[in-house]
């Protein structure tokens, strides 16, 4: 029930986002990246649920993990995975560090993907839901 700590990240275009800019919304913070598989796996039910509950107050907040060491193009990567996976909600964020950035430290998760349910007020509903459990949870949220 704790409210969760601000993260400003820039989006693939430079502009500054701040998770709590979506204060009054039921929000879904979710950790991933483009080289994730259980991730990517997760695209298709994000879109689903994201295109039943969007217009009742629900907004996805993505954060990806892109700019591991091992991924010389990690921008490109995370850009890709956007427009491959159709995740057409606006709010897609990323420092570039991998693992180094600044909200798994700031969060202290150390797998994804990891998601947070954040109510209206940014207080944590939820931590590490997928799927069905996600999904009614969300929609308990919106009630």
């Amino acid at each position: 029930g704790q409210i969760v700590p601000d993260l400003r990240l820039p989006d693939p275009s430079g502009k500054e986002r701040l998770l709590s800019d979506l204060r009054g919304q039921v929000v879904l913070v979710d950790f991933w990246a483009s080289w994730c598989r259980p991730c990517r796996a997760e695209s298709p039910e994000l879109v689903r649920m994201y295109s039943a509950y969007n217009e009742m107050g629900f907004e996805i907040f993505s954060v990806s993990l892109d700019g591991t060491e091992r991924q010389p193009n990690a921008k490109e990567a995370w850009i890709n995975a956007i427009a491959d996976d159709g995740l057409y909600w606006p709010n897609h964020v990323s420092d570039l560090q991998g693992w180094n950035a600044s909200s798994t430290r700031l969060y202290g998760f150390q797998s994804i993907p990891f998601t947070l349910l954040l109510d209206r007020d940014g207080r944590i509903l939820e931590r590490g839901l997928r799927g069905a459990p996600l999904e009614a949870a969300i929609q308990n949220a919106l009630k």
